[in-house]
């Protein structure tokens, strides 16, 4: 069974239809305890990183006693970007703090960050990133590295994305976005794996991924 959990951060029902279409089971649990009996755990979101407060400290000590068992975990969006120590957008609400970092805009004066290579940034002539935020619609993904979470997944498939701040290029990251700047946008760290991008609504590679995390489930 996987647990589908609502903290008032995300759009549910799409979550849902895709694991439908996987044949997955899901429930919604109501309180930190129902997650002891579920075999994997989806943290979906949408919104500002402040919406991640409702997780409090009884659902936190839950999800990593979760992850403790070696039972997987996905974050999706502001769920991937929960798993970093915190983000720019809400500084008074730490993540996860499972992978170290903080999320950031994508815009602002910062050079593109060593990774994947490619051409830096286009600037505005005041030395700003000349692009658009929030960032919403179709990106290719760049394969960084090994990847149960990716596996099947090409080098630039497209994904469908819908956000303004993003995770930094750390060791956990298994496959990146170019939007002005790169950043992370599929992390992974055992049977934990997260995604900016939307799989529920990126179509067959959305479903692949979504399907990976599926086979992760004892």
């Amino acid at each position: 069974m996987i647990a589908l959990i609502d903290y008032g951060a995300g759009n549910l029902t799409s979550v849902r239809k895709a694991l439908a279409h996987l044949g997955a089971p899901v429930t919604t649990p109501a309180a930190p305890a129902d997650l002891a009996g579920a075999a994997g755990i989806i943290v979906p979101g949408v919104g500002n990183f402040e919406v991640t407060s409702a997780l409090d400290a009884d659902w936190r000590a839950a999800i990593r006693s979760h992850i403790a068992r070696g039972r997987p975990l996905l974050g999706i969006c502001v769920g991937m970007q929960w798993l970093f120590d915190g983000s720019a957008e809400a500084p008074g609400h730490p993540g996860l703090a499972l992978l170290p970092g903080r999320c950031s805009l994508i815009t602002g004066e910062e050079a593109a960050p060593a990774g994947t290579g490619g051409s830096p940034p286009r600037t505005d002539g005041g030395g700003r990133a000349a692009f658009k935020v929030p960032h919403v619609g179709w990106n290719s993904l760049h394969r960084t590295r090994g990847s149960w979470l990716l596996d099947g997944v090409d080098e630039g498939d497209q994904v469908y994305f819908t956000h303004s701040y993003a995770a930094p290029l750390t060791e956990s990251c298994v496959g990146s976005t170019r939007y002005g700047l790169e950043f992370a946008a599929a992390v992974e760290q055992n049977a934990v794996g997260g995604v900016q991008f939307h799989p529920e609504k990126s179509s067959d590679v959305g479903l692949r991924i979504l399907g990976n995390f599926l086979r992760r489930l004892r």
